[in-house]
């Protein structure tokens, strides 16, 4: 776009901008409106939604199909022990060739990158537009997967979407995510009696009832795999029992666990399933067991085909690497994305991310948006012939 201003076109720039908002979630700082302005100088129609506390941002340029959507985050994890940073967190600083800052590559780097590919782009057919929260590194309540619902409700669509986490592994290009895990938290609280250590047939001890609850979850193997996915695990997290006397049979013992799980299960299977060993240690003791799931995220994945060939082919074309499809990593906000479109998530180097210190070489700034600009222009080649 021959009148686009020049900073728009430069993803450092815009990084250093972002950075310079410290929107550890659910602050925003401003974070929202500087992304809104530069979307605006780029013929955006953009549209606020605010949830509880969370700002969040839908914008669409054109109105052909296809429409292919950008999905990021501008909140940050909180940046620690300022101490240990090399340089101010919020600064976005440059030193021998590389940017620091918190959200550098999670995922205000990628954010920047995106929007100066597409202020570099001529005009091209359908559509392209862009959701972004401030609620991904948090509880992701009032974020994305709210966006996702008021979409649905209006009835627009999305084709495909590109999400700009930092799934590089090594080198930048080096690997994709095409699904991922999803997630289960599990609370389990063993009520039994209280009572004198030396009178154990007065009380009902729930720690031993609580550990082999644990122990029976734990010893189960739940698959061996599925398809691009590694096996699903289950990990204790956390056994509190909160007993500081040592005469004391305690009243309750609380644990926690924490299921990643590939396709071969839903949320809701394996909550039924613990909900099921609870229930069977509550009838054979007596003690009274309160579960309490809280599914994060469904797994999935997107399917090799057309979508996936083209960001491969870009990667390839512009970053002369083959990248893995992979499944690899925690959750994100694709988890909800995929109830709209088949999603892909592609982006920085994550190494750092959530580190001190977190960076970027700004020549894979450069470099990811030349592959993005490259991707937006294949997609359009792709799906509008």
């Amino acid at each position: 776009m021959s009148n686009t201003p020049k900073c728009l076109t430069d993803p450092v720039q815009l990084t250093q901008e972002l950075i310079r908002r410290p929107s550890v979630t659910p602050a925003d700082e401003g974070a929202m409106d500087v992304v809104q302005g530069w979307l605006e100088e780029l013929g955006f129609s953009c549209t606020r939604l605010k949830f509880g506390e969370i700002e969040n941002l839908y914008a669409r340029r054109g109105t052909a199909s296809p429409n292919l959507c950008f999905a990021g985050h501008t909140d940050v994890v909180p940046d620690g022990a300022r101490d240990d940073w090399r340089c101010d967190p919020f600064a976005g600083d440059i030193e021998g060739g590389v940017l620091t800052g918190r959200g550098a590559v999670d995922m205000k780097g990628g954010i920047a990158a995106w929007i100066a590919a597409v202020a570099r782009l001529e005009t091209i057919p359908g559509s392209l537009s862009f959701l972004i929260t401030g609620d991904e590194e948090g509880v992701a309540t009032d974020g994305t997967v709210k966006v996702v619902e008021w979409l649905k409700d209006r009835g627009e669509i999305i084709d495909h979407c590109i999400v700009g986490e930092p799934t590089s592994s090594a080198t930048l290009g080096d690997m994709i995510k095409v699904g991922r895990r999803g997630s289960i938290n599990a609370t389990i609280t063993v009520t039994g009696k209280q009572g004198h250590v030396a009178y154990p047939q007065r009380a009902l001890n729930p720690v031993p009832i609580l550990v082999d609850i644990m122990q029976t979850l734990n010893a189960r193997v739940l698959d061996n795999g599925y398809e691009r996915f590694l096996p699903s695990n289950l990990e204790i997290t956390t056994f509190d029992v909160g007993n500081a006397t040592t005469n004391l049979i305690p009243q309750k013992a609380t644990g926690r666990i924490n299921i990643r799980f590939n396709p071969a299960h839903s949320g809701q299977s394996l909550a039924d399933w613990m909900q099921s060993v609870c229930d069977e240690f509550a009838h054979k003791t007596g003690a009274a067991i309160e579960f309490k799931p809280t599914i994060s995220g469904e797994a999935f994945l997107t399917e090799g085909g057309p979508f996936v060939d083209v960001i491969l082919a870009a990667i390839r074309e512009v970053l002369a690497t083959d990248a893995d499809p992979s499944t690899t990593g925690g959750t994100s906000d694709a988890r909800f994305i995929r109830k709209l479109c088949p999603v892909v998530e592609f982006g920085l180097v994550g190494q750092t991310m959530h580190q001190v210190n977190e960076s970027t070489p700004i020549v894979d700034l450069e470099n990811l948006t030349r592959a993005y600009q490259r991707l937006i222009e294949m997609y359009f080649e792709k799906f509008t012939t």
